[in-house]
């Protein structure tokens, strides 16, 4: 049985019909989680991002990996043995959809989207099909990922929930996750005290109260089946 009929049942299309589509002039970035946003999805989080189809942002959770095998999810599938490293939980969007960073020279195939230099996100089932059944481990898989409409993520970044660092081809593919959100917390912490806005950074979280931070987190839930936070 071939895995893109296993996948077929959990109706995860991407959103977008497009072909894939080269790296815009914005580039990609690592997001990391304010230490004071608490939505369960997001606590201690760090996130790649990118520019999407029709102006807005994509991207998926990197540290948040899952005790599942891609062959325990479909056991049918003879391929997905093949797949080393654990499921990951990218993010509450279409969290019963399987999506892949899939590290190639070209695109991976129609409806993926270029992240960065030779890093493509895809979501159609066919080509994630495709890639683990000739590259298994030239790609990391997650279930779900995060999504940005135009001025979202911007909005976000401003408010100060995220801090932004560039993207790292070795920080997304990094073996060992843990601990990876202290140290990119204190990489942000080290930018700031050189450039002299620390102390404008403080004062700014000094007036959020923890009810107006919390309304704008996402509250998507996730099954711990899939996923058991710590």
């Amino acid at each position: 049985m071939r895995l893109l009929i296993a996948l077929a049942v959990l109706a995860c299309a991407a959103p977008w019909s497009l072909p894939a589509l080269a790296q815009e002039e914005e580039p990609a970035m690592l997001l990391v989680a304010h230490p004071a946003f608490r939505d369960l999805d997001y606590r201690q989080t760090v996130l790649l991002a990118a520019p999407g189809p029709n102006g807005g942002h994509i991207g998926v959770i990197l540290n948040r990996p899952t005790r599942r095998s891609l062959s325990s999810l479909f056991p049918e599938h003879e391929p997905s043995k093949k797949v080393l490293e654990p499921v990951r939980y990218g993010g509450p969007f279409s969290r019963g959809a399987l999506v892949a960073l899939v590290k190639a020279d070209t695109t991976p195939g129609v409806g993926s989207v270029q992240v960065m230099k030779n890093l493509y996100m895809a979501f159609r089932v066919n080509i994630i099909d495709q890639v683990i059944e000739t590259h298994p481990n030239n790609a990391r898989y997650y279930v779900g990922y995060v999504g940005w409409r135009p001025g979202e993520l911007k909005a976000e970044i401003d408010r100060g929930i995220w801090s932004v660092l560039s993207a790292d081809m070795d920080v997304v593919f990094r073996k060992d996750m843990e601990g990876l959100w202290e140290e990119m917390l204190q990489q942000t912490k080290r930018i700031r005290a050189k450039t002299g806005t620390d102390h404008v950074f403080r004062t700014f979280w000094k007036t959020w109260s923890v009810p107006d931070f919390q309304a704008a987190a996402f509250t998507v839930p996730f099954s711990k089946v899939i996923f058991d936070p710590r």
